[in-house]
Formats: structure tokens, C-alpha cells, sequence
């Protein structure tokens, strides 16, 4: 699981995410908004740790871009406002969770836990992207009622592709995401295995080239 931790403290930054990475997480920081919403971009997280306040942008502004871009993507709000309207304002920007500072590592790691525990359980199964539908639960993927046969490998690029559509996935989210190591600049294992899913999709413009960057899932642009 990949967290992104954005406050403009390096001191909490740090605390942070020594103790995610500790207890399991990869952990990217972000000390402004600008930097955390290029990440969240770059590489899409399983859940965001959020600074109320930020330099350059306002957290719940932050939160809501955030939140307009992924829907299910888990926020904890960190702040050291802790009047209720200041929770309030939180959650309806999009928070799932208002933790205030100074705040014990230990209750954030289990706030975190929780948020994660509800994102596994969400009863959602079937993953749709125009004719192209994922049944999580079975592991099955049809174009329109055609079955395609994925390898697992090319399942789980597929499945990396249908939670975030019309998102450009750079092949190093994609290297972490599917395979969980770097393997290397000079290797061309996305572009095989995005040519194996092109071909069985039937279609080469469903999944697009971005020159330099990686790829994106989304309608052929007319």
C-alpha cells in the first residue's frame, strides 16, 4: 500500500513517514500542495495524510481536487485547528478523517489502518470503462459480452488501468503497482504487456501512449 503524506513540516514529514514505512507502507511526501497533487497524479496513492494548512494552497482545496480526481481515495486531515467548525469545513471539502496536532503516531497509524480496511471492503466487484467491464470477484474481463482470458499479470495491468481511468500512469507507478520492483530504465515489460492487452481488447487506442511517460486508459480522442 502506497501513502502520501503532504504538510509543509519537515519535522512531521519525516516522523511520519519513518513510522509508515516501519510499519509496512511506501510512503511519498509532499511539503506543499502543488508537489502533493503532482505526485497523487504520478503516482496515484492508497490513501492521503493531509495538512489543513499549506503554503501555497488552501488543504481544503487540496482535499477537494483530490477528492474530484479520485473518488474512493481515502484523506485524513491534519491540522491544528480544532474548533468544529474547522472539523466540519474538513469533512465536507472531502476528508474522511480529522486528526488534530500535535497528534500521537500511534492513533494516526491506526486511523490510517482503518481507512484502508474500509477501502478493501468496499462491496464493489465489477470495474467499467466504456464496453470494457472487470469482475474483481471472479477475475474475469469481457469486451461487451466477449470473455477475454488475461494471464495474471495482464489482469492485474488491467485491473491497474480500470480504478483509474483517463489518469496518466507513469511506468514507474506501473512498475511499483503490478510487478512491486524497479526493473529498470532499459526494460520494456510495460510496453509487451500493454501490447498483449491492446491485442486482446481488440482495440489500440483504448490504452494510449504517453511520449516519455507512461500510459493512459481512456476514450480514443476524436
Amino acid at each position: 500500500m502506497r501513502i502520501l503524506v503532504i504538510d509543509d513540516e519537515p519535522e512531521v514529514t519525516t516522523m511520519v513517514r519513518r513510522g509508515l514505512v516501519y510499519a509496512g507502507y511506501s510512503v511519498d511526501t509532499a511539503l506543499d500542495a502543488e508537489a502533493g497533487l503532482t505526485t497523487a497524479r504520478d503516482t496515484p496513492p492508497d490513501l492521503v495524510v493531509l495538512d489543513r494548512m499549506l503554503p501555497d494552497l488552501d488543504g481544503l482545496e487540496v482535499c477537494r481536487r483530490l477528492r474530484a480526481a479520485s473518488p474512493d481515495l481515502p484523506i485524513i486531515m491534519l491540522t491544528a485547528k480544532d474548533a468544529i467548525p474547522d472539523r466540519v469545513a474538513g469533512l465536507e471539502a472531502g476528508a474522511d478523517d480529522y486528526l488534530v496536532k500535535p497528534f500521537a503516531f500511534d492513533e494516526l497509524l491506526a486511523r490510517v489502518k482503518v481507512q484502508l480496511r474500509r477501502t478493501r471492503t468496499q462491496p464493489q466487484t465489477i470495474l467499467q470503462f466504456a464496453d470494457v467491464s472487470l469482475d474483481t470477484s471472479t477475475r474475469e474481463a469481457r469486451r461487451g459480452k466477449r470473455l477475454i482470458h488475461l494471464t495474471p499479470k495482464e489482469y492485474e495491468l488491467l485491473e491497474l488501468f480500470m480504478t483509474h481511468p483517463r489518469q496518466v500512469l507513469t511506468r514507474e507507478t506501473i512498475f511499483d503497482r503490478v510487478w512491486g520492483y524497479d526493473f529498470g530504465g532499459e526494460s520494456n515489460v510495460i510496453e509487451v504487456y500493454v501490447r498483449y492487452l491492446r491485442k486482446k481488447l481488440g482495440d489500440p487506442n483504448l490504452i494510449q501512449t504517453v511520449r516519455e511517460v507512461g500510459y493512459i486508459l481512456r476514450e480514443e480522442l476524436g
